[in-house]
């Protein structure tokens, strides 16, 4: 009798609204429970997977989560699942810090983010679908004026915003871009990897945390020797990695990484509060210098057919004022120096939401909803502009 291919659940695949892609020839007998529930996940076009004990496996499809399946597993199964496609090494890592991130691969399916963690003494598991094609500036419907962070040939770009906001995906693109139109070298450090670059113009070197080297700290310090042109640090979790990010620019690299931060002006005191008072002035300095642009962004709900979420996106470019304004402390200035900026291609999360909901790609009752400021938006919507908005008409 032939295997029997894994079929994705009914209930999920109708929750979906969409019609499941075609499925590769992989029999039971050849993947693991929790493969099974990655497959289901790739099939239903789900964003993520979640286990935990006494619940049923559960996939997002379209920012919705749905039950799959009529057994809720046990805490010895969810533990087993995940036991299942982790190293021994993985293993002891995350009993010995109780959280633990990796990449998981599952050949002709997908690739999977996943984080391990407890929840009340048991084993839980939240598992990210990652897109194993790269998209385009287009594709996501981001800022054509990103396109100038490829240009630069040295400097520090940093991509801001909340947990789950597509940083990542900006920066797979962006540098996507350059190594299809540049002949450059770029060297990634990332925990987990979760773009698989393609050569193209460019040649990559992906470096895995845990993987290709033990931690953050020894990788960097070891990438300016590795002859890069192009640097792409996952997270800037601590000051030693910004000050490494500060030191590769300063050298004449170009250097791409993230933070989580809400708007320019908290980007700039997060990466500050890096550090002690006392090198924190030196620290202004060398930022005001070497910073090329802050992007930072927000996932909304799309009404554009085909697309459940798009980027609202805030862009600081960092000019002679920027530089100024970092360098004295004025950081709170430059919210007004962003929306003063637009024909310098600066563009604050208002004056986003106003070109979203007019090209249509989100509601107005969205735009409101996510809005910082919604009465300044119903004003910027009438066309009507007050004080520092007057600058952005041009």
């Amino acid at each position: 009798m032939p295997d029997t291919p894994v079929r994705p659940t009914a209930t999920v695949a109708a929750a979906s609204g969409a019609t499941a892609p075609a499925a590769p020839s992989i029999s039971v007998e050849q993947l693991k429970e929790i493969e099974k529930l990655m497959f289901a996940a790739m099939r239903n076009r789900a964003s993520d997977l979640h286990l935990k004990a006494g619940q049923k496996p559960i996939l997002r499809v379209n920012t919705i989560v749905h039950e799959v399946g009529t057994k809720a597993l046990s805490a010895d199964e969810v533990k087993r699942y995940i036991f299942e496609i982790m190293t021994e090494d993985q293993r002891h890592r995350f009993e010995s810090e109780c959280d633990f991130d990796f990449a998981y691969t599952l050949p002709g399916v997908g690739r999977f983010r996943v984080n391990v963690f407890f929840d009340r003494g048991n084993v839980a598991v939240a598992a990210r679908r990652v897109n194993m094609s790269i998209p385009t500036l287009e594709q996501l419907h981001l800022p054509s004026q990103l396109d100038r962070l490829t240009e630069y040939e040295q400097g520090l770009v940093i991509v801001s915003g909340p947990t789950g906001c597509g940083k990542s995906t900006t920066l797979a693109c962006i540098l996507d871009h350059i190594n299809a139109e540049q002949k450059a070298h770029i060297i990634t450090i990332e925990d987990p990897i979760e773009y698989l670059f393609q050569d193209r113009k460019s040649f990559i070197n992906q470096r895995e945390i845990g993987i290709d080297v033990p931690d953050f700290h020894l990788a960097l310090k070891h990438v300016v020797r590795q002859d890069p042109d192009v640097i792409l640090i996952g997270e800037m979790r601590d000051y030693v990695s910004f000050d490494a990010a500060l030191m590769a620019s300063e050298t004449g690299h170009l250097v791409f990484s993230t933070i989580h931060a809400s708007s320019a002006p908290q980007c700039i005191g997060r990466l500050l509060d890096l550090f002690p008072t006392e090198r924190q002035p030196l620290i202004r300095q060398s930022l005001s210098f070497n910073l090329k642009a802050i992007i930072c962004q927000r996932l909304l709900p799309s009404c554009l057919e085909g697309t459940k979420m798009v980027p609202a996106v805030e862009i600081l470019f960092n000019n002679a004022t920027s530089q100024k304004l970092i360098m004295n402390a004025e950081d709170k200035k430059l919210a007004d120096l962003i929306r003063g900026s637009k024909e310098e291609g600066m563009q604050d999360f208002n004056m986003s939401i106003v070109e979203m909901i007019h090209g249509g790609l989100v509601s107005k009752k969205v735009g409101m909803q996510y809005s910082p400021n919604p009465e300044q938006l119903k004003m910027n919507l009438q066309g009507i502009y007050l004080g520092d908005d007057r600058k952005i008409l041009g």
